[in-house]
């Protein structure tokens, strides 16, 4: 299988209503595009989402790193493309680019994702799925951004507490993955995304958190401009932790 063949490219355009008030992407609405992309190459080659729960089993976002020069701007056509970097025994690596409308790479993204078994919520042996077909899929297409990291978080007073609602649920039950970038985003005052954008971002997901579950937010400024959030539920379980780099 060539290399072009194991890339998939889908296109967008920024709509009016994935853009904040400076008329660029959301990175919510970016983040909700990376895993849409991932699900289309998934199931183009037999791994999706609907093929999976057949034989209950489903794809676990488990670590997001995403890195910008700039956004789209609204009504820009823009496209994505997702290959698979590695596939180990229990997890795989899949990375992005985001190619704006005059073919310039313009972001990167890196992901880690598991297959887990929806009965027993463990992790299934990729390499025995499908007879180890995903490894057929390894593309070595360069990814120039870093992996993510760990992310640590000291500080024991909330600086925000939600309940989670009716929106923040998704398919599975559980609160959205994209929903936690939203609440993670809208700790940090509208005057700084006035005068700086988000250069990167990076989100490690842990635990599932549940309709009207407490959700507070732990935040720290490690460095200038960098800034590490933890979110438990319910005061005692950490269920993602957060970076956000502003530039």
């Amino acid at each position: 299988m060539s290399e072009n063949n194991k890339i998939g490219t889908y296109r967008f355009v920024a709509e009016p209503f994935h853009v904040d008030f400076n008329g660029r992407l959301t990175m919510g609405v970016l983040g909700n595009h990376l895993l849409n992309c991932a699900g289309f190459h998934a199931s183009d080659r037999g791994f999706g989402i609907a093929t999976l729960n057949e034989d209950n089993y489903t794809w676990v976002l488990s670590r997001l790193a995403i890195e910008l020069d700039e956004m789209p701007y609204q009504y820009e056509e823009f496209s994505v493309q997702t290959w698979v970097e590695n596939v180990y025994r229990l997890f795989t690596d899949r990375n992005f680019a985001v190619i704006n409308k005059d073919g310039k790479k313009i972001g990167y993204a890196r992901s880690v994702w598991a297959m887990i078994n929806l009965n027993t919520r463990k992790p299934a042996d990729l390499l025995t799925l499908h007879g180890g077909s995903i490894v057929d899929y390894v593309c070595d297409e360069p990814c120039p951004i870093e992996k993510p990291s760990r992310i640590k978080v000291t500080t024991k007073e909330p600086v925000a507490t939600i309940t989670a609602k009716y929106s923040d649920i998704d398919i599975n039950g559980h609160v959205n993955s994209i929903r936690y970038i939203e609440h993670i985003l809208d700790l940090f005052p509208i005057e700084l995304y006035k005068t700086k954008h988000i250069r990167r971002f990076e989100m490690a997901y842990v635990a599932e958190s549940y309709y009207g579950d407490q959700l507070s937010f732990f935040q720290e400024e490690v460095s200038e401009n960098e800034y590490h959030i933890e979110v438990k539920k319910n005061g005692e379980e950490v269920v993602c932790r957060s970076k956000v780099l502003f530039e």
